[in-house]
């Protein structure tokens, strides 16, 4: 992790529930792991690594993508983009390591080289986003390229920033009057809210990706070829035997579910195993939410429920996306 944050007084984010995002807001990425991947081999080799399909990956596109282990077990989901002189892997950096090394693992006969990067990850956050990203780095793309470094679109109102530290620096300067400078907090709210998949350390090798919802996030290509996982990707698909799904839950909690905790679902008086979270926020007043992955073919009312918090009950709700595939 750059040290760089430690220059900077980034404070918890004050937010409700159904508040609307900031009007702008820097948001400090500290958890977040930046590899910068570069040689001559970089988008041969990681083709046959990754699910998505880096010949299709223009300049001015980001892509999600699943690293699987050789059983189709998701051991992280990264974004990638172009970025200096090669490609950039975005990941949380509790399973930076060891994704790096199981990725490395047969690379050495290969032109390609992965290096952690010092340039720092930032987050622009809220109505002004745009216009901020427009005056340092163009108004043209999903991905943006400066000298400084580039800025990848991850919503309409939410930008991420991978700079150099004088970049950052400059970037605080000028808006440290009009942004609120806050912590990796929001930015948990916002991929909860926009139901972002990611693993962490207590969640790697569990699941496939389709139980992530990355086959309907344009996370996974068909057609490409042969990937590590590949077969058990490629089987859930036509055969349909993936029976999970990510979901969103939401309930009162005063603490943010962990990625790992442990799921109950009701079966009439009863409480069963349900499923394992991905990713939980919390908010100012007591409101809380999770990416979890259930079964896919639960009733939409089923109610929900942590062990060591049996008396809140949590409901699932709508995402924001479709599950069905387009055909």
């Amino acid at each position: 992790m750059s040290e760089w944050y430690q220059t900077v007084a980034f404070t918890p984010a004050e937010r409700n529930a159904n508040s609307p995002l900031p009007d702008l807001a820097l948001v400090a990425l500290d958890n977040w792991s930046l590899t910068q991947v570069s040689g001559d081999d970089t988008q041969s080799y990681l083709q046959g690594q990754l699910t998505c399909d880096l010949s299709q990956l223009d300049k001015h596109q980001s892509t999600l993508a699943a690293h699987c282990d050789p059983k189709g077990k998701v051991w992280s989901v990264l974004r990638l983009f172009h970025h200096g002189d090669g490609l950039a892997m975005v990941q949380p950096m509790s399973i930076a390591q060891t994704q790096l090394t199981e990725i490395k693992k047969y690379a050495i006969f290969s032109k390609i080289d992965f290096q952690p990067s010092e340039d720092v990850l930032l987050g622009v956050v809220g109505q002004q986003a745009e216009q901020v990203i427009e005056k340092h780095f163009g108004a043209q793309g999903d991905v943006r390229h400066s000298e400084h470094g580039t800025a990848v679109r991850i919503e309409p109102t939410r930008w991420l920033l991978a700079i150099s530290p004088s970049a950052a620096d400059q970037l605080v300067a000028a808006y440290q009057e009009s942004a609120l400078l806050v912590d990796s907090t929001l930015w948990e709210q916002c991929d909860v809210d926009a139901a972002l998949p990611r693993i962490e350390d207590a969640t790697k090798s569990e699941f496939i990706p389709q139980s992530l919802n990355l086959q309907v996030l344009n996370a996974i290509s068909f057609t490409k070829g042969c990937y590590t996982g590949q077969e058990t990707v490629a089987r859930a698909k036509y055969r349909g035997i993936n029976k999970r799904a990510m979901y969103k839950l939401v309930g009162q909690a005063d603490k943010a579910p962990k990625p790992g905790d442990k799921v109950e679902r009701a079966v009439g008086d009863n409480w069963r195993a349900g499923g394992t979270v991905i990713a939980g926020a919390t908010y100012s007043d007591g409101h809380a939410a999770a990416l979890v992955v259930l079964p896919n073919n639960l009733d939409d009312d089923t109610a929900f429920r942590f062990a060591d918090t049996p008396d809140a009950i949590w409901q699932r709700v709508a995402l924001p996306y479709s599950l069905e595939e387009e055909k």
